[in-house]
């Protein structure tokens, strides 16, 4: 009977919180209780780190559990912060402050979820990016050339500092084979919940008013995990718009927030979570289906 799930849990997901704007911090400070159910925070909650713990000890007071994954904006390092706290270290940074706060991170041990539902393995990835997103055969320095061609560029160019990896694609490489390494040590009869701040697949990246920004979305060497690994649901933020796909019979959740002006902030944020275990719905007959849109 003590390995019977617990009855009520729901493993539920947001990301992009960015908790620098008044009205997040606002819907967090108004957020009900949810004392039974885990929480995914699937990156860019804040790049200022006492925003950032006071939105974990915020959220801690109201889940039971919560799991973490460095979006872009927890690895920026602003003109007044310390030179010691960027690239790898600021990364660890956050690591050790979500530590303090019992918060899982892609360093820790995946947990098994014990809910009801699939006894699946969740699994924080941190995996960057590597510019291969964008048109075949393009180095990342032509594939930022190209974006700027039509007045595109991500503040990372300027804020996120790779030391010591000599360039962001070359932590994000090193990043890939450290998890795939982890990875393979895990029962592959095991079901797994993949959590990514970016998204794992390219064909996934939907902004139409930003087409090129897709350079700075993901790297191709994700893109066939999900069949590589026994992976039940993929988790991810970043893109702003928030969506359910489906591939290869997979479910894919993209469940950011985004900043204000991307959501009712006159909504309670719990209408934001979307649910990942037990599943919402079942996976669709046969191949993919068209993504459900979510507003």
């Amino acid at each position: 009977m003590d390995n019977l799930p617990e009855s009520g849990m729901r493993l539920l997901a947001i990301s992009d919180l960015h908790l620098e704007r008044e009205p997040s911090r606002r819907a967090i400070e108004n957020l009900a209780h949810h004392p039974k159910d885990w929480l995914i925070l699937a990156g860019d909650i804040a790049s200022n780190p006492d925003l950032f713990t006071w939105g974990l000890d915020r959220l801690n007071e109201r889940f039971a559990q919560i799991l973490w994954v460095p979006g872009n904006h927890e690895l920026w390092t602003q003109p007044e912060d310390s030179k010691s706290l960027r690239g790898e270290s600021r990364y660890r940074h956050f690591v050790e402050l979500c530590r303090d706060r019992n918060v899982a991170t892609p360093e820790d041990p995946y947990l098994l979820w014990p809910g009801q539902g699939p006894n699946c393995r969740l699994v924080p990835l941190f995996l960057l990016y590597d510019y291969s997103f964008g048109p075949d055969g393009l180095s990342p320095e032509e594939a930022v050339t190209w974006a700027l061609e039509e007045d595109i560029l991500c503040a990372d160019e300027r804020f996120l500092i790779p030391d010591p990896h000599s360039s962001r694609e070359a932590w994000c490489s090193r990043r890939v084979s450290i998890t795939l390494e982890r990875l393979s040590e895990i029962d592959p009869a095991e079901p797994l919940i993949l959590i990514n701040h970016f998204p794992l697949r390219r064909d996934l990246v939907r902004i139409p008013r930003i087409p090129r920004f897709i350079i700075w979305c993901g790297t191709r060497n994700t893109e066939d995990w999900h069949r590589q690994f026994h992976t039940h649901a993929v988790v991810s933020g970043h893109l702003h718009v928030r969506a359910t796909d489906w591939k290869d019979g997979v479910r894919f959740e993209e469940v950011s927030l985004g900043y204000p002006r991307q959501w009712n902030t006159d909504r309670d944020l719990s209408s934001y979570l979307r649910q990942i275990l037990p599943d919402p719905e079942s996976p669709p007959p046969g191949g993919d289906k068209a993504p459900i849109w979510r507003r």
